[in-house]
């Protein structure tokens, strides 16, 4: 069986923008103003893993919520989405941005240019790897035992492996709102359709689901 590697359940606006510019701890999302309002769809569900309280909707939405660890075996992320440190480690405290429970679940590589050792929090863990996005995506599969590998972002990682056309199918929420500026995945969808073939179903909730699939 093949290895897919999936993007899942990844949030742009209307615009086609996933993240601003200016990460910080305070902002991990940079200088969006209310970034909460891209991934809110995925909030309202019913299986949305941090809920606290009973209820969340069911339906289209919750079934994108409820397939965001099906079969899957390893996650590749960029640094920016591990932490908002620059350069060379000057924090090895600093363990990400999801305590010491991440959702993962799963090995983790981190992409960057200054490796530091691996670690684990509860049942993840994070290797901090070096190397273009094949070398990387090998070694991912190696540990995904079988299973296939996510592709968690952010919009810049996932610019780099889309480039090296490594990406099989990719999952992208656009919600109704307008960012204007920041990190862009596409001026438009309709980039990716020599490669892809997209089906764009509407939800209740007002997201847009762009599924996309290898030609």
């Amino acid at each position: 069986m093949t290895q897919l590697l999936r993007v899942q359940n990844f949030n742009v606006s209307s615009d086609g923008i996933g993240a601003g510019e200016g990460q910080s701890v305070e902002r991990p999302f940079g200088d969006v103003d209310r970034p909460e309002r891209l991934f809110a769809w995925a909030g309202a569900t019913a299986s949305w893993p941090a809920r606290t309280d009973p209820g969340g909707s069911r339906g289209l939405d919750d079934h994108f919520t409820r397939d965001y660890a099906r079969d899957i075996g390893a996650e590749i992320m960029g640094r920016n989405k591990f932490g908002p440190q620059r350069g060379p480690w000057s924090d090895h405290e600093w363990r990400g941005w999801w305590g010491d429970e991440p959702p993962f679940r799963t090995p983790v590589f981190v992409m960057t240019h200054h490796e530091r050792p691996s670690f684990t929090l509860s049942d993840t863990t994070f290797h901090f790897v070096a190397g273009d996005p094949a070398t990387v995506l090998e070694r991912a599969r190696e540990a995904a035992q079988g299973k296939d590998v996510r592709l968690g972002g952010g919009v810049t990682t996932i610019r780099e492996f889309l480039d090296a056309d490594l990406v099989d199918t990719m999952h992208v929420a656009v919600s109704p709102v307008k960012l204007g500026s920041g990190l862009r995945l596409w001026e438009s969808p309709d980039e990716l359709l020599d490669r892809f073939h997209l089906e764009v179903v509407p939800s209740p909730s007002g997201v847009t689901h762009h599924l996309f699939w290898r030609r």
